[in-house]
């Protein structure tokens, strides 16, 4: 049993890099099908959530490793990933696009409250936190989770009930779409959408995306580092402060929102334009997973199918609602998929869904799935306080 700190994070760091490369070194077509409905970051959640529960370090004699480097680099994640989140480009996706994902936005939010309604009873009434977290994720990503968590101050035990939940649940409605967006004909036709403005705008960002020329140097890698570690630190700081003065938020409530604030702000400026803040944003959050994933025991985890059957209630009530939404503002089955996909999936699949009905609109699932990292925090945390008022 490990319970030296830094032996327990340097054996969490190799597990999550040794998993991430793991689709590099399996070729073939089952492999690829296998990857691309279980992604490297399930496989992380699910992996360290097994050699917790198996006992490999000692919970309480690695602890302050744990809490001394999650937030910090919870915070320093969510500040580089936002950098990527160019509001001026994704105005340009045009209205129906952005109301395909607020729409999946919504309905996700809808989704949620009403499946805490019906089994608050079984779940017992503080799952209102850990779904809240849950909701984060699928507006945005697995940092918006993590966000929420930080922001609720959720037990990593009973986060694991909800990272059962999202990587089962997700898995399956990610495979859900990608068979719903191979019948366009069908869906277009009862919506009555019209795909003549879509198709221009892939196109245009297509074009956008061959003429990037820039480089990944070392010295934008440790600028961006540097950049989001004093981001987090100054806004951990300042998010104390207002706490103490404006008490209606706590401080990793506060911190979490200034973090988003200023991410969206730079990625304006000059800093945002940098390359590298992708590929650190993404180092950063499989450490992040993977410490989180390190505190889950899975040998607790007695109501399971409980939070499963609450999975599917509000993935249900969300493709209901985007259903009729649809037809309402006749939007097609590119725009409902890759909307749904980029709230739930985040970039590691919308851009996979959107390749799937044309290789032209990438970026579209690239940037819709951006966007989603912008409202995923503030959304799980209002859901959050929506369910908590039925508790």
């Amino acid at each position: 049993m490990i319970k030296d700190g830094v032996m327990y994070i340097a054996v969490l760091v190799f597990t999550a890099a040794v998993i991430v490369c793991l689709p590099g070194l399996f070729r073939g077509k089952a492999a690829e099908r296998f990857f691309s409905f279980v992604p490297p970051v399930v496989l992380i959640y699910l992996g360290l959530m097994a050699l917790c529960t198996a006992g490999l370090w000692d919970l309480e004699a690695t602890s302050g490793a744990y809490g001394s480097l999650k937030n910090p680099l919870l915070y320093a994640m969510l500040f580089i990933m936002l950098l990527r989140c160019d509001l001026r480009k994704i105005i340009r996706l045009g209205p129906k696009m952005l109301v395909g994902f607020f729409a999946a936005a919504v309905s996700i939010g809808l989704g949620f409250v009403a499946a805490f309604a019906a089994m608050r009873g079984i779940l017992g009434e503080e799952a209102w936190k850990p779904l809240g977290a849950l909701c984060g994720s699928w507006m945005g990503g697995g940092g918006n989770m993590m966000a929420v968590q930080a922001a609720l101050d959720i037990d990593e035990g009973v986060m694991a009930y909800a990272l059962v939940m999202d990587s089962i649940c997700g898995t399956l409605f990610v495979m859900f779409l990608l068979w719903a967006v191979g019948f366009p004909e069908k869906f277009n036709r009862w919506t009555k959408a019209d795909t003549r403005a879509l198709d221009s705008v892939g196109a245009a960002l297509e074009l956008e995306a061959r003429g990037d020329t820039r480089k990944l140097t070392w010295q934008n890698i440790i600028l961006l580092t540097g950049s989001g570690l004093l981001a987090a630190a100054v806004c951990t700081r300042l998010g104390g402060i207002i706490g103490q003065a404006l008490a209606f938020f706590d401080k990793a409530t506060w911190t979490v929102l200034l973090i988003t604030v200023l991410g969206v702000f730079l990625a304006m400026t000059p800093l945002g334009k940098l390359k590298g803040a992708e590929e650190i944003s993404n180092v950063l959050l499989y450490i992040v997973i993977a410490l989180i994933a390190s505190r889950a025991d899975l040998s607790a985890m007695g109501n399971a199918p409980a939070w499963l059957l609450t999975g599917l209630i509000v993935l249900a009530v969300h493709a209901a609602v985007m259903v009729a939404l649809a037809k309402l503002f006749r939007l097609d089955i590119f725009t409902c998929c890759v909307a749904s996909l980029a709230n739930i999936g985040g970039t590691a699949t919308a851009p996979v869904l959107a390749g799937t009905y044309n290789s032209a609109l990438v970026p579209v699932g690239v940037i819709m799935a951006l966007l989603g990292y912008v409202v995923g925090t503030g959304g799980g945390l209002l859901v959050a306080q929506l369910m908590s008022m039925l508790a």
